[in-house]
């Protein structure tokens, strides 16, 4: 019977003892001092950790500074500041388009001569003999 209970109940009977709070109550000083002289040792790995990646990105963006000053280069926030601000420059009072991406000779009619119709300008690159054929 016996050996019955102890299958049964397995290694629970160890932790009986701390299910009812009786290890909770003494603690080892010395683990305690342990124990924090531990999360110490590991913020301060993770200070010089952080120092140490500080120190590596700033050589990389002095390296980075380095390419863009000797090809001229813009950083890739400046670009597109300054992509941006052509972009609402360019739009003010037009819904489609910036009025002035619309070419010279483009716009209204009214500023220029007589157009040539486009039938009058193909015929233009045509032999003459054909040129009089389709004029008639």
């Amino acid at each position: 019977m016996d050996f019955v209970m102890k299958q049964a109940l397995g290694g629970a009977t160890k932790d009986v003892g701390k299910m009812l709070g009786g290890d909770q109550a003494e603690k080892d000083p010395e683990a305690q001092k342990k124990e924090e002289d531990r999360r110490e040792a590991l913020r301060q790995q993770e200070e010089e950790r952080k120092q140490k990646h500080a120190k590596m990105e700033a050589e990389r963006e002095r390296v980075r500074q380095n390419v863009r000053d000797k090809y001229g280069l813009k950083r890739r926030e400046e670009r597109e500041a300054e992509a941006k601000a052509a972009m609402e420059a360019g739009s003010e009072g037009s819904l489609t388009r910036p009025k002035r991406a619309i070419p010279p000779g483009c716009g209204d009619a009214s500023d220029e001569g007589p157009e040539e119709s486009l039938f009058e300008a193909f015929l233009k690159y045509l032999p003459g003999p054909i040129q009089e054929f389709f004029r008639k």
